[in-house]
């Protein structure tokens, strides 16, 4: 659709700007490819001159002392982007700013929302956002009112920047922006602020922008947190996302070098992104090249200050800062990248000029847009009442679809209630705060053909009434097919993350899904459900099954407050004195989802809060990972105390470690922790006295093993084993205290993870299936050496144990089940007298596995790069590797090569030195990828 022809006033300059922004915003003119879409309201006044700017609103020079973009040389520090921000607020009637949350520490994390005078007032703001969210649901909206606020609304762009604290030229970029719509009196700006309101959040880290990190307090990295909003930074944004919902969204980045990214994307593209949203940000593609300036466009001879497309940056995991607005709210959703070796000038002044021609380009699109942006709500709506799914699609010219998306039909989810029925309400209350419609049944309902989340199928299934119904012909199918799916159907093998993060198989949770049309009777849910179901005497209790990470929660919270409890451990069902149970605890359990039962007299073993010891020595990051982790999790949800250990407090047995109860050792680089001899002898000491040492994936297991307390060892890794942030079905041994409250099968997260041979000297807690109940999702190669294997087990020592994870549970918050078994590991029944099968000496089984030789830690906390081409290839990728590393493994297997790079540090693609760049020089040395891990 062309835009209209609306024209624009002019008036005369108010006052000049410098040479640099003059030539900025001369450049910046022709972006425009037309006038301004049409609107009733009278067209603001706007000036011939590109410089002219109010005079009453503050340049970032006078408030700052220096100018941003061209000229300058150091950034912004969090002080002074909350001072800019107000003080053009308090200058100009086109700003208005707020507060969407606080970071861990405290800080705010301001937006401002700028536009013309008309719109940014309270009453006509509320009114626009009213129309954009009623363009999401054309079930109340008819086609000609949404033709009308696509004629009359302005579109809603978000600017954000500064996800990962250490990448800082976004936030900067973005206060540029701000100036420029908020002062500017050109014709450019005013086709911008009469077309679009747009949003401005200069820092979505500002803890991690004041210790230049990538994470946030906690270690979490904020671009991965979108679906499962642990962290309180993405809770906040997203209810903001919610009441301005976006049509354009801008997620502004740094990278390594000195080059730019933008779309168009990197391969691969989830099935459920509409090709609507995939259009609008390929356009902007266009947009952008035409209005980057430096050097334009990279190549062979043309290597920096440049910018490049179609590589590195999928939109393919729903993590993201573009999947997420893109799947969830309808937007074109874009990661930009700039280099971080280039002058502060410099990355500024791109990032400036990327976010300046994608508000062009929204502006002068806006009614299509806003069209298209209901045709997006209107086609879900459509596609969830057939059950259709949409395609696989690639959109890189040199790639073609690999796994098609298979002919399944979807009318329905069911989340059943009969365990782990407190995480079934927290993904409930997921889904419902991104605006999924879901219900409860009143009455049981029979569906005829089913599909049973692990790979089977079922007939005549009966769903019990106090299940969760998600019916697809709502608006939000695509975001409920990405989150629920049982697998997300990759397109095209290249891994820049996880290849699965299945809501109910993260949670564990039953589930099935049909394609069926079916009708229960249900009612909408509108609130969590939990809490007391009835009065128990006053002798008596309330109990309630500790199943679920959200009951774990809710357990620990009771014992910090010094709230007797007892446990079956039999039944897993915790008992709380009945005059304990205040109005406060009622509420917490309905909150979280925790279904309190009257029952007689309290009975069972006592629960004690652990004394938690967090492992901070050898080869442990502080900054990320699992110690993060482990401090959000125990320290902030549950509110655990947890105590650092540094590996001194071991090898010299100070209190700081004998005083513990458990000691956690997170994931990390070392073989030992850097314990001597004395030190093993110590910890297999403390252990024998009753204690619990928990350790995690790489060195929380290789530790325990160096010390002598399991007979464990790590199996070798085929050459083409690939296992991709993977789901797969763990048989569950519930003799173990660990596995309390688990189903006989469970589903467990594997990233790549070190493969446990069966303990001989303890329990194997969970192991992977041998035979044909053996199942995988996601994207896996040689899955199958998994076979028999274990992923926890708990070995005995005295009258304590090492319960070791082969996986990391605390894995981004979000896997529930592996949440659980943590917490039942923490509240390990007491043992009275030393196990007899395990004194607290080494035994010869535990003695040969300490002695075997260490694997090579190639991928550190996450994995290692891996390059599969034809093995004919292999010379050639070998020469073009050796010119980024000599580090390189390569091996041959079925007539294919795999490179494998090591990554001790366990950093990410966008993070890697060389990564993206090697991928880039095997493409432009035309050497066909068979899949790329990174």
């Amino acid at each position: 659709m062309a835009p209209s022809s609306r024209p624009f006033w002019t008036l005369p300059a108010k006052r000049l700007a410098n040479a640099a922004t003059i030539a900025l915003l001369l450049g910046m003119a022709p972006l425009l490819s037309g006038p301004a879409a049409a609107s009733p309201a009278r067209p603001t006044p706007c000036s011939s001159d590109p410089t002219a700017r109010l005079t009453t609103v503050p340049s970032p020079d006078a408030v700052l002392g220096f100018p941003l973009g061209a000229g300058q040389e150091r950034v912004v520090t969090n002080d002074e982007v909350r001072t800019y921000l107000g003080a053009v607020d308090r200058a100009s009637n086109r700003v208005v700013t707020g507060v969407m949350t606080t970071s861990v520490l405290g800080q705010p994390l301001p937006y401002a929302v700028v536009s013309n005078e008309r719109h940014v007032r309270p009453a006509a703001l509320r009114e626009i956002a009213d129309d954009i969210r009623d363009l999401r649901d054309p079930r109340r909206t008819s086609a000609r009112t949404a033709a009308r606020t696509a004629k009359d609304s302005p579109a809603i762009v978000w600017v954000t920047a500064n996800v990962h604290g250490g990448e800082k030229s976004g936030a900067d970029a973005a206060l540029k922006t701000l100036y420029e719509l908020a002062a500017g009196l050109s014709c450019a700006v005013a086709q911008r602020n009469d077309n679009l309101v747009t949003i401005i959040v200069p820092t979505q880290n500002p803890d991690g922008r004041d210790a230049t990190r990538r994470q946030n307090e906690f270690g979490f990295d904020l671009n991965r947190d979108w679906f499962a909003r642990t962290q309180q930074e993405t809770d906040g944004k997203l209810e903001l996302l919610r009441r301005y919902p976006p049509q354009v969204f801008i997620d502004a980045h740094e990278m390594g070098g000195r080059q730019y990214f933008f779309p168009p994307n990197a391969d691969p593209i989830h099935h459920e992104i509409a090709g609507e949203a995939v259009d609008w940000i390929n356009r902007i593609g266009e947009a952008n090249k035409a209005g980057f300036g430096f050097n334009g466009a990279c190549d062979e001879t043309v290597t920096t200050e440049c910018y490049f497309n179609y590589d590195t940056y999928d939109m393919f995991f729903m993590g993201y800062g573009d999947t997420v607005p893109t799947t969830g709210f309808g937007a074109a959703g874009m990661t930009y990248e700039k280099g971080s070796a280039s002058a502060v000038a410099d990355r500024v002044q791109q990032q400036f000029h990327t976010q300046w021609s994608t508000l062009g380009w929204a502006a002068a699109n806006k009614r299509e847009v806003l069209d298209g942006y209901f045709d997006i709500w209107t086609d879900a709506l459509a596609q969830g009442r057939a059950g259709t799914l949409e395609p696989n699609e690639v959109v890189q010219p040199t790639n073609e679809v690999q796994f098609p998306v298979p002919d399944l039909t979807i009318r329905s989810y069911f989340l059943l209630p009969d365990r782990q029925l407190a995480d079934v309400r927290q993904l409930v209350e997921r889904l419902r705060r991104m605006d999924v419609e879901v219900y409860e049944l009143q009455k049981a309902t029979r569906v005829p053909t089913a599909r049973v989340f692990g790979g089977r199928s079922a007939t005549n299934v009966t769903v019990p009434k106090g299940a969760y119904w998600i019916p697809m012909d709502q608006p939000q199918k695509h975001w409920i097919q990405a989150v629920m799916g049982e697998d997300p159907y990759v397109p095209f093998p290249y891994f820049y993350d996880v290849s699965s993060w299945s809501n109910p198989l993260l949670m564990g949770i039953n589930t099935i899904y049909t394609g069926d049309t079916v009708r229960p009777r249900a009612e909408l849910v509108r609130k969590v459900s939990g809490g007391r179901t009835g009065a128990a005497w006053p002798s008596g209790s309330y109990t309630y099954p500790l199943d679920s990470a959200a009951a774990a929660e809710f357990t620990f919270t009771l014992l910090g407050r010094g709230v007797p409890l007892v446990r079956d451990l039999t039944t897993s069902r915790v008992a709380i004195p009945a005059a304990t149970v205040s109005r406060t605890v009622d509420e917490l359990a309905k909150g979280l989802g925790v279904t309190l039962t009257p029952g007689g007299r309290p009975s069972g073993t006592r629960l004690d809060l652990p004394d938690v010891g967090l492992f901070q020595g050898t080869g442990i990051s502080t900054t990320s990972g699992s110690h993060g982790e482990a401090r959000y999790v125990l320290g902030k949800r549950w509110g655990l105390d947890l105590t650092p250990v540094t590996t001194a407090d071991i090898n010299d047995n100070t209190e700081a470690f004998t005083g513990r109860t458990v000691l956690l050792v997170p994931d990390g680089s070392s073989a030992t922790g850097g314990l001597t001899a004395a030190g093993q002898a110590n910890l297999r000491d403390w252990i024998g006295r009753g204690h619990t040492y928990l350790g995690l994936r790489n060195e929380g297991t290789r530790v325990a093993r160096t010390a002598g307390l399991t007979s464990t060892t790590e199996k070798t890794k085929p050459a083409d084993y690939l296992v991709i942030g993977s789901h797969l079905r763990v048989d569950v041994d519930r003799d173990s205290p660990v596995a309390l409250g688990r189903p006989a099968e469970d589903f467990e997260f594997n990233n790549s993870d070190p493969i446990l041979t069966p303990s001989t000297t303890g329990t194997n807690v969970l192991t992977y299936p041998t035979g044909d109940t053996f199942w995988a999702n996601g994207f896996t190669v040689g899955a199958e050496t998994l076979k028999g294997t274990a992923a926890v087990v708990d070995e005995p020592t005295g009258a304590g144990r090492a319960v070791l994870f082969a996986f990391n549970p605390l894995f981004r918050a979000y896997n529930e089940n592996g949440l659980h078994l943590v917490a039942n590991a923490l509240l390990y029944p007491a043992t009275a007298a030393s196990d007899a099968r395990r004194p607290a000496g080494v035994d010869a089984a535990r003695a040969s596995a300490a002695a075997a030789p260490v694997t090579p830690d190639l991928g550190g906390g996450w994995r290692p790069i891996t390059i599969q081409v034809a093995a004919a290839d292999l010379p050639r990728t070998r020469a073009i590797v050796e010119r980024f590393t000599t580090d390189a493994q390569a091996s041959e297997k079925n007539g294919s090569a795999y490179v494998v790079i090591p990554n001790p540090q366990g950093l990410q693609v966008d993070e890697h030195p060389f990564a993206r760049d090697l991928v880039r020089a095997l493409n432009a040395a035309k050497v066909p990828l068979r899949s790329v891990v990174g």
